[in-house]
């Protein structure tokens, strides 16, 4: 773990509280059928996911010693509950779980302790980077979240703030590769073991999409029978989408020739210029093929969103500079709450002229989940390496990504079948 990754203890503190303050906001007013919810492989029981929260923190912030010891907690048998390495997924509707009061108390107890344990130990840096750790973990749960709250079709999470104006971004950009650094540089801020570390690549050459796909225009792959015709598809994809009947992306339906989708608990007319949401990896590649176009490798996306023409040597934290993103940069978690046009947020172009490459919608990538060379595995050891070879690496984030979260370097993964996931998909030209 990269310890050097300090902040001041109020700093810590309020990550902490921004994080608990939105788990919160994700479940108020949950009825107690809610807080148990459908059996399905593609959400947690919220009652569970909560509980987990406070034992993270509890487990990372207050049990660990200095040596590595793992002392008692302030819940009994609160790891043969809520370790998610060793509680398999299936069983966690059936736990004799604590009920709702009985989570909050629990939540309550373990974040005040550890603000104790912040001041009494505040030069103490591998506990500054456990507490940027669990309110990092606690900001993609939250996302995760809202993805249960879409998948359950509940009420919207918050109501959705003014969306920038922009329409359509079309055209590609030329980009002309080069040497290049992939991957997070050692400079004090907090990564993820699989970002570690930067190492050369050698990119070629290559043209990336301004924006990612909308909405008008895989409506026209799947219009021109494109779920229908098996060329479009690879093996594993076809298998996929005839064992699930797909015929359109998650959650569109089509009546009186108008293209309409479920957004959280209602329908609304599909607007052409947002970017396609809710499609899996199979879906974007078949895409591709149809269109004449391709997913772009991790190296290209980072290349693009992180290099400046002219300067190899520079490689930027976000497109736009080193700034963290403000309102008109990125759409991130709590500018919008809900995706923008494809053409919105101009001031976060890349040095290239990309739009978007940040926030917004999740893209998909050609690769696989891989570690870098010279990989060695943060004390979370469950983050990255279970998950190495049979999941697809997404970049960029999505609106309802946290900004303390997203850089340049953060690779997200899935398995390629997932479309809950806020996730889209930007292309490049085939060579």
């Amino acid at each position: 773990m990269n310890v050097a990754a300090q902040q001041t203890v109020p700093a810590l503190s309020a990550m902490l509280d921004v994080a608990r303050a939105r788990t919160l906001a994700l479940v108020q007013g949950f009825s107690a059928e809610q807080w148990l919810g459908p059996k399905l492989s593609i959400v947690n029981p919220p009652l569970w996911e909560i509980g987990h929260l406070g034992w993270f923190q509890e487990y990372w912030c207050l049990r660990r010693t200095a040596d590595g010891a793992v002392s008692g907690g302030l819940l009994a048998e609160a790891d043969a509950l809520y370790d998610s390495a060793k509680v398999a997924h299936d069983t966690r509707w059936n736990l004799p779980l604590p009920d709702m009061a009985g989570t909050l108390c629990y939540l309550a107890a373990v974040r005040a302790a550890v603000d104790v344990r912040l001041a009494r130990d505040a030069g103490d840096p591998a506990l500054h980077y456990f507490a940027q750790l669990c309110a990092l973990h606690e900001e993609m749960h939250a996302e995760a979240l809202t993805y249960t709250r879409q998948t359950l079709a509940h009420p919207e999470p918050s109501a959705a703030k003014p969306v920038a104006a922009g329409g359509a971004c079309p055209g590609d950009v030329e980009i002309a590769g080069g040497p290049f650094q992939l991957g997070s540089r050692d400079d004090g801020h907090f990564v993820f073991d699989n970002e570690k570390w930067a190492h050369a690549v050698d990119v070629q050459p290559f043209r990336m999409a301004r924006a990612p796909v909308t909405n008008a225009q895989f409506a026209e792959f799947v219009d021109a029978g494109g779920y229908r015709e098996q060329r479009w598809w690879d093996g594993e994809g076809w298998a996929w989408r005839s064992s699930e009947g797909a015929t359109a992306p998650l959650y569109w339906r089509r009546e009186n020739g108008v293209w309409r989708r479920r957004y959280f608990d209602r329908e609304e007319i599909l607007l052409d210029d947002e970017p396609v949401i809710h499609v899996n990896w199979h879906e974007a590649s078949a895409w591709c093929r149809w269109a004449g176009r391709r997913l772009p490798t991790e190296a290209e996306w980072e290349f693009a969103a992180a290099t400046v023409p002219g300067m190899p040597a520079i490689k930027r934290r976000y497109p736009w500079g080193d700034d963290a993103p403000v309102a008109d940069m990125a759409n991130l978690y709590g500018i919008t709450g809900r995706c923008a046009p494809v053409g919105a947020f101009a001031a976060g172009d890349s040095a290239w002229g990309l739009r978007q490459m940040v926030g917004n919608v999740w893209e998909w990538t050609a690769d696989w989940f891989q570690s870098y060379p010279g990989f060695v595995r943060d004390p979370y050891a469950e983050y990255s390496e279970p998950w190495f070879g049979n999941h697809k690496v997404l970049r960029g984030g999505c609106h309802a990504t946290s900004a303390g979260l997203i850089r340049n370097t953060w690779r997200n993964f899935y398995m390629p079948d997932r479309r809950d996931v806020f996730a889209g998909f930007r292309t490049c030209a085939r060579p």
